[in-house]
């Protein structure tokens, strides 16, 4: 069972992938082709995607005490495209700090 950072690496990547088939093939779809499917169903996957790397977040910050400063470097993360996958490296370098 992964801890709560090995959690959130995991979500942060999956939600930063989701957030990049939103911007770069579902809206596309929408306003070229007229067609918003992908964006309901890519978007809906999105949204949960998001709330669980917020439980997550707030989950590791609990246990980890991460300063407050930390907690919004990673909510800022989780709102521009890339930046999850960045996240993903640093939390990994905290996670390996604390074995």
């Amino acid at each position: 069972m992964p801890s709560s950072i090995g959690c959130l690496r995991i979500v942060s990547v999956i939600e930063g992938i989701s957030f990049l088939a939103l911007l770069c093939f579902a809206m596309p779809i929408k306003y070229i082709a007229q067609d918003p499917e992908p964006v309901r169903i890519i978007g809906m996957t999105h949204g949960i995607l998001f709330i669980l790397f917020l439980i997550s977040l707030v989950s590791a910050w609990y246990q980890h005490q991460f300063s407050k400063k930390f907690l919004l470097l990673c909510l800022g993360c989780s709102l521009v495209p890339f930046a999850p996958f960045w996240l993903e490296g640093v939390l990994k370098e905290r996670q390996e700090a604390l074995k």
